[in-house]
């Protein structure tokens, strides 16, 4: 069976294809880098990440853009041997503005290479790019206003994009307002029995998060509404263990079966709602009605956990292995960056062989120059630990073990310099864009090499230090886990936990740590 979610951790708005016997996924990234994530399948229940698109400063340049913003909703499409990937770009979304700018690129396979970005419009975000039988091209993205007693969502717009021009061209039409749900938006358009099927997500990317389709005869509309909308949301059952169903895409197996990956997300079970590992994907197996509507296999609307899988042969991967050791040239492909590139400036895997180096760079809350790398958290049953070997000489400078969300709300115990403990470990605490100190000070003056590590289960987290990985001391408070979701404190954000390592250096002479490895072992590999 296809086990829900499919994609743990941060992985939303996921835009399926299939080529041939390949399925591929790409999800958002926000201002993680590289930009959009890209996995692959054969069997669609075993998944694995495969590229990293949006790798270089002239596709996407995220220094300086704000929390959750960064790279919404890409969606892939595959046309006369070219892979096209469109992404959004957001800036600004202070207030009641959107600054963002919409851009397509095209490869000739999926690992690349990417062709320089067409910028398309900045109109609105979500932008999904419909090759037509006739060979035509269509555009469609949800449009913002901005205006005073205007809705926001104003409804999904179109127009017709011209390659050889690289360019959009003709008329901007719009096609639907969307339904009394409201927020509609990710637009994803299919072609099937004479009709254009507009599927959109609609109702937020909250707990009231649904899935919605519309047809119409032509590409341009009118789009009539499914009588039976939403045809897929959890927002009826507040106690489900998948919530925030809604935003999906559809796919075409090789022998006629049609499925719908999907956002989802798994809330702690202390009855919060609160989801720290955000918004994953989910996979459900949809049917096609006697009068051309689509419906969950399973029937009703809520998704299933657990689903029936296609008539395919098997394709499992090998195993992640747990610990990186950082002995190869290359990082895993499930490291991520804050806003800027791997360079060398602040990174090294070969100046000290075996050891991954940072340079302390600006500090946790800087939307510019981080020295931070990252995998997401998914799951919360697990344990991360590190070793890191670090001399500091002021309390300017830290090296250390971070659980991030953003700026705002992340735990980060840190190996620094102070005129009292000399060399000491402590712990840091930022919840709701306030800053804290564990009184709990470990001085470790004289040790050359430290252990850290954070032990994650469900809403409870708790760090220790030792001089050896096997003598382990508990340092600072236990901490709430539900400080690094996207809900905490009413906040509209749209990212995941994540784990990492990073340093700062304060005082701009870029002190270096040295990271001998890092493990990430979970416990219990499926919460529901």
């Amino acid at each position: 069976m296809i086990q829900n979610p499919i994609l743990h951790g941060f992985n939303p708005d996921a835009s399926i294809i299939r080529t041939g016997d390949d399925y591929y996924i790409a999800t958002s990234t926000f201002e993680w880098y590289p930009g959009v994530l890209i996995y692959h399948s054969q069997d669609l229940i075993h998944w694995q990440p495969v590229a990293r698109p949006l790798d270089r400063p002239d596709l996407l340049d995220l220094k300086g853009i704000p929390s959750s913003g960064g790279v919404w909703a890409p969606s892939l499409s595959y046309d006369n041997g070219l892979y096209y990937l469109c992404y959004t770009n957001v800036v600004g979304r202070r207030g009641v503005f959107k600054d963002l700018h919409n851009y397509v690129v095209t490869a000739p396979a999926i690992e690349g290479p990417w062709s320089e970005p067409i910028h398309l419009n900045s109109s609105g975000f979500d932008h999904f790019l419909f090759h037509d039988t006739d060979g035509r091209k269509w555009l469609f993205n949800m449009q913002w206003d901005f205006r005073k007693n205007h809705n926001r969502f104003s409804g999904i717009i179109m127009q017709e994009f011209d390659l050889k021009q690289r360019k959009l061209v003709g008329p901007i039409k719009q096609v639907t307002q969307g339904t009394a749900l409201g927020v509609t938006e990710g637009p994803m358009v299919y072609q099937k029995n004479g009709y254009y099927y507009l599927l959109v997500a609609e109702g937020g990317t909250g707990i009231n998060h649904a899935a919605t389709l519309l047809r119409s005869r032509t590409i341009d509309g009118p789009y009539e509404v499914d009588p039976e909308y939403p045809f897929m949301t959890s927002a009826e059952l507040p106690n489900y263990p998948l919530q925030k169903a809604g935003h999906g895409s559809l796919v075409e197996t090789q022998h006629g079966e049609w499925y719908m990956a999907h956002i989802s997300s798994r809330p702690l079970q202390d009855g919060s709602r609160l989801s720290p590992l955000g918004r994953e994907t989910s996979l459900q197996r949809v049917i096609w009605t006697e009068d051309d509507w689509l419906r969950l296999a399973d029937g009703g609307r809520l998704p299933s956990l657990s689903v029936e899988p296609p008539k395919l042969a098997p394709y499992p991967f090998p195993a992640e292995p747990e610990r990186e050791d950082f002995n190869t040239e290359q990082l895993s492909i499930h490291w991520n960056s804050l806003r800027i590139p791997v360079e060398k400036s602040w990174l090294s895997l070969s100046e000290r062989p075996g050891y991954l180096r940072l340079y302390g760079q600006e500090s946790l809350y800087s939307w510019h120059r981080q020295s931070l790398l990252a995998r997401r958290l998914q799951s919360l049953e697990c344990e991360i630990s590190i070793c890191v070997e670090f001399e500091p000489e002021s309390f300017t400078q830290m090296a250390g073990l971070v659980l991030f969300y953003d700026e705002t709300d992340h735990f980060y115990l840190r190996i620094s310099h102070d005129e009292h403990h000399g060399k000491h470990a402590a712990v840091i605490m930022n919840q709701g864009g306030i800053y804290d100190e564990s009184e709990d000070i470990a001085v470790i003056n004289g040790w050359v090499r430290c252990y850290l590590k954070a032990v994650i289960c469900q809403e409870k987290i708790q760090f220790y230090y030792s001089p050896d990985g096997e003598r382990w001391n508990v340092i600072g408070p236990e901490l709430y886990s539900g400080v690094l979701a996207d809900e905490y404190m009413n906040k509209l954000s749209f990212t995941g936990a994540f784990a990492g390592v990073c340093v700062q250096d304060l005082q701009g002479t870029n002190r270096h740590a040295d990271f001998d490895y890092f493990e990430y072992r979970i416990f219990e590999k499926d919460l529901i």
